[in-house]
């Protein structure tokens, strides 16, 4: 019958490379079924239980104390296996680099000035100190470690962002800076292509097959999972786009992101339209608006998100749809606001507007936080289907009369913070006789009561009775600026969407930081360390471990002191 047996070293922290490879040692001694060699988290020890490695006499375990456990065919083979912990410890330290390694971050960084960087990977209990320990020595920072607290997330972006330094993470695990990478990165070539990623295996696979289609890559900014989360707000998300926009050596931008918070997608795209380059943008589980609005180009998947980026680069992508010669040069300040009879134009007119309109209304929503409270009155940016059941009891359809519409046509009008009206004009057998002799005088007159910008989209043909040129004629005298797709009008009113500077909100971050050489400190798996050294970058790593010896009372005591002597 086998038996187990276990050793418990108090305060004796190691990473989980060390851990793993330990175990694997014990695992293939002689007479040794099973071995197990954790940090005595409780879900570690629950992964022990689940492997029925949990002996009789484990006792008290704290987070930060080193259980080893064998299970062996015998009493004397489970003694002999953990009387090797020690060789085996001793042995690996002897066949791993032995150069000089800082027991704190602060000595690191005097030790190699030159890191602009700190890689953080210790456990997430202790991560957001450590963050705030390389911010505070003016360093960047890549911080793998998962089980942050959302707050201390919230916290580090903000002084981050003060500072135009950047956090990468947390939960971070790739990253590609001037060429080196960071984490979990593949090796690809160097390129035009930037990318800015909160999915770390999103940026793997769009990065590998940029390669693979024979292009490269500039850099490739992670941002770690929550970035995009209402409560982060993007910060990094923006601090990378701001940098990559201002990156000489990048031409084309790939966002790539797990499902974003809607407000949060829309203020970061409408950030993307102003950078000046295309951006290809692949958001999970979030409906592509269209093929392209403006330099924005919306991939269906990662792999079309890194061809959609190769294409670009063979592209001119200057193409404005501005199709008459009355639009108006300044952007749209003020809110838009959508009148429509038919419901399907409506639908994919807030589906496109979505993207880069928040907050935006409707009374027939896409999602529950988008429902118009009083469909009467319409409120920041809204997208109305007059041809809804609340707006035709007891009156015809807006498709063959106009009295509705025009009677909210005077009504948004009227309102001084609305600067775009977008409407739909539908011919055809049964329909409106002549819709532009009903809305044009209408327009013209309340285009000429104030600043006011009206746009519509005519579907029709020439061979239908109200004649699609007549109509496009007159509307286009009146002042309107006329598309005959939702999607190309869409287009135009993104593009002509007020986005204010980057900057204005975000420090922005040296360009420095792209274009150094890459330097950097390493703060927990030795692994991480071992690959910047592999790729030719300057690295120390520090011999970390737990604050007080992972005794979390007397940590906080010394933390205080600290603060105290200050």
């Amino acid at each position: 019958m086998a038996v187990t047996r276990c050793e418990i070293r108090r305060g004796a922290y190691f990473d989980s490379i060390v851990l793993m490879q330990l175990q694997r040692s014990l695992a293939s001694l002689a007479g040794v079924v099973d071995a197990g060699v954790v940090m005595g988290t409780p879900a570690n020890l629950d992964l022990l239980a689940a492997s029925g490695l949990t002996p009789d006499d484990l006792g008290q375990i704290g987070p930060d104390d080193l259980v080893i456990v064998v299970r062996a065919e015998t009493e004397a083979a489970a003694r002999d296996a953990l009387g090797q912990v020690n060789p085996l410890l001793t042995r690996r330290r002897a066949t791993t680099d032995e150069t000089y390694r800082p027991r704190s971050l602060a000595t690191a960084v005097k030790s190699l000035p030159d890191a602009q960087w700190v890689l953080i990977s210790v456990p997430g209990r202790y991560a957001a100190d450590v963050a705030r320990q390389a911010l505070a020595l003016g360093r960047h920072v890549f911080l793998y470690s998962d089980n942050v607290a959302l707050e201390d997330e919230v916290a580090l972006k903000q002084a981050a962002r003060t500072a135009g330094r950047l956090v990468m993470g947390p939960d971070c695990g790739t990253a590609i800076v001037n060429g080196v990478g960071l984490g979990f990165a593949n090796r690809v070539r160097r390129g035009a292509i930037g990318l800015v990623g909160a999915s770390g295996t999103g940026l793997q696979a769009v990065t590998a097959h940029i390669h693979t289609l024979g292009s490269g890559v500039s850099h490739a900014l992670g941002t770690g999972g929550r970035d995009l989360k209402s409560e982060v707000g993007a910060v990094t998300a923006h601090q990378a786009l701001n940098l990559l926009a201002r990156d000489p050596d990048t031409q084309v931008i790939v966002l790539v992101s797990k499902p974003p918070a809607p407000d949060v997608a829309s203020r970061l795209l409408q950030a993307a339209q102003a950078a000046g380059k295309p951006v290809v943008v692949h958001f999970l589980g979030y409906p592509p608006p269209a093929r392209r609005l403006g330099n924005l180009h919306f991939a269906l998947n990662l792999s079309d998100a890194a061809a959609l980026a190769v294409e670009r680069l063979m592209t001119d992508d200057s193409r404005l749809i501005f199709p008459t010669d009355n639009h108006q040069s300044s952007v749209i300040n003020h809110y838009v606001r959508g009148l429509f009879s038919g419901g399907t134009l409506a639908y994919e007119a807030l589906l496109g507007l979505q993207t880069t309109l928040y907050p935006l209304y409707s009374n027939a929503p896409i999602r529950p936080d988008q429902r118009l409270p009083d469909v009467w009155h319409s409120q920041a940016h809204t997208i109305l289907d007059l041809g809804e059941d609340e707006f035709t009891v007891g009156r015809l359809h807006p498709m063959l009369d106009n009295d509705l519409r025009l009677r909210r046509l005077r009504q948004e009008a009227a309102d001084p913070e609305v600067g775009l009206i977008l409407l739909d004009v539908v011919l055809g057998e049964g329909a409106h006789p002549d819709p532009a002799a009903d809305l044009a005088p209408a327009i013209a007159k309340a285009k000429a009561a104030r600043d006011l910008e009206v746009v519509a989209i005519v579907v029709g043909t020439d061979a239908d009775p109200q004649d699609v040129g007549r109509q496009v004629e007159a509307l286009t005298q009146a002042g309107v600026t006329v598309f005959r797709t939702t999607t190309d009008a869409v287009d135009y009113i993104s593009q002509r969407l007020a986005a204010p500077a980057i900057e204005s909100y975000f420090s922005p971050v040296p360009l420095a930081v792209l274009h150094h050489p890459l330097a950097a400190v390493n703060v927990g798996l030795e692994s991480f360390y071992n690959s910047l050294v592999a790729q030719g970058a300057a690295a120390l790593h520090v011999e970390w471990r737990p604050p007080a010896g992972g005794n979390e009372k007397l940590a906080a005591l010394l933390k205080r002191l600290k603060t105290k002597d200050r």
